[in-house]
């Protein structure tokens, strides 16, 4: 029994960001984050607004588009590094938002990689028949945790969220293939120092600015333009197809620079690969969600079509998804 992605939807903010916007705050420019990163605004929740609401907004969209209602779903997988709180979990929160009474929901922490992990988890349950129709949502609010003096940062993360539905199917075609890694010997190129039970929240915590995201920006672009591509030509592999079938790359969307790095070593052509970085900065989790949503809505996606979702993350976490649409 093979796992089909049935509906996807998507959210973002409606409080824009601009670069503009960006130069008044920190010291950069309009040029220099377009050339570094490829990104002219984001989309930043507002102060009302918890990730459990964008995840909300995202799921709906997914079952009014796959015709279904809450009650007809019996599992619900979170992806997000940013949930309401450290307890309960986000899906649980959404569980209770939508009305999904006969779910089971939970969260996972795979940080940009983590609607890749989520979705793995997802097929697995369809596979084995533990689940019937299933709910995976990547969600983040990066915005609170970001520190707007920190202009190696604040200029790369944003607020959004996507979802899919996933259904069995006897037919060739869904889920072909998941890999998912991990090297937690690099922990430190992106984390939150603070927030946990490490280093809780404290007043000198928050003086030292520790409950903000930090990032080796420069070593975790080495890393994830090679591992990015590496996983890509194994997943590619194994599902006995090359770069030049597939229909569609989605990508993280973290910087133009890695993706068009990663695709020109996979001698794919960017009219193959969906970016929408530009619009919407890095959000984590969200990203490939609810640039998926964006590539069904465009209509660039034809039944039978190959995609690979790749993503490269804190962790460090790493993985990709071939798809038979």
């Amino acid at each position: 029994m093979n796992a089909r992605i049935v509906s996807t939807g998507s959210y973002v903010p409606e409080n824009v960001l601009t670069n503009h916007d960006l130069e008044k705050m920190v010291e950069t420019t309009d040029e220099w984050i377009i050339e570094r990163t490829g990104i002219k605004e984001r989309r930043i929740a507002s102060p009302h607004q918890a990730t459990s609401d964008l995840a909300y907004e995202a799921a709906t969209k997914a079952l009014k588009n796959a015709n279904l209602t809450a009650d007809d779903l019996d599992l619900i997988v979170v992806a997000t590094v940013t949930p309401d709180m450290l307890t309960p979990s986000c899906g649980c929160v959404l569980q209770m938002k939508l009305g999904a009474t006969h779910a089971v929901a939970f969260d996972i922490n795979g940080a940009c990689t983590g609607f890749i992990y989520a979705l793995s988890i997802a097929e697995k349950f369809i596979r084995t028949g533990a689940s019937r129709r299933a709910l995976v949502v990547g969600a983040e609010i990066l915005s609170r945790f970001t520190d707007w003096t920190d202009r190696t940062t604040c200029v790369l993360l944003a607020d959004g969220a996507g979802a899919v539905i996933l259904e069995p199917s006897e037919k060739d075609e869904g889920i072909r293939i998941i890999d998912i890694f991990s090297d937690g010997t690099m922990w430190d190129f992106i984390h939150m120092p603070a927030g946990g039970s490490k280093i809780p929240v404290t007043e000198d915590a928050i003086k030292q600015r520790l409950n903000f995201i930090k990032m080796r920006g420069n070593e975790t672009f080495k890393v994830a333009v090679k591992t990015l591509e590496e996983i890509v030509e194994t997943t590619l592999k194994k599902g006995g197809i090359t770069s030049s079938q597939l229909g569609l790359l989605i990508p993280h969307q973290a910087n133009i620079r890695i993706i068009q790095a990663m695709a020109k070593r996979l001698e794919l052509s960017m009219e193959k690969v969906k970016i929408n970085i530009q619009k919407y900065g890095n959000t984590s989790s969200a990203s490939i969600p609810i640039a998926l949503d964006e590539a069904v809505r465009e209509g660039r996606l034809k039944q039978g079509d190959y995609v690979m979702l790749a993503a490269f993350g804190a962790g460090l976490t790493w993985g990709s998804a071939l798809i038979k649409w």
